[in-house]
């Protein structure tokens, strides 16, 4: 069986499959909504390629020192280190800056 998916369905897939475990797209539980995240990211990124370039970096190799986001790792903690590579991680940061997660969507494409 050969699959065809587009860039955005690999990055629903790869973000649905390993995000939101922690990130629920608009709810704060155990680590910041993706709706906060991504509005903190796009405040300080708001070009694509640097907001893409920082998250996928900083995931990454999680540091308190380079985090924008000090007040949710005081209060969540440290992202651990997840052992994705850099090009996974820049397909899921895509995959964040150009979806709307304020509307209502199953997260994958019929």
């Amino acid at each position: 069986m050969i699959l065809n998916l587009r860039a955005d369905e690999v990055g629903s897939l790869l973000f649905h499959g390993n995000c939101t475990t922690c990130h629920f797209e608009n709810k704060t539980v155990s680590a910041p909504s993706v709706v906060d995240f991504k509005e903190r990211y796009k405040a300080a990124f708001p070009e694509k390629k640097e907001f893409v370039k920082y998250m996928s970096e900083w995931v990454e190799h999680p540091k308190k020192e380079t985090s924008i986001m000090l007040d949710a790792v005081q209060k969540h903690g440290l992202m651990p280190e997840l052992g994705f590579d850099r090009e996974t991680l820049q397909t899921i940061a895509e995959y964040i800056y150009e979806t709307d997660f304020t509307k209502k969507h199953s997260g994958h494409k019929n």
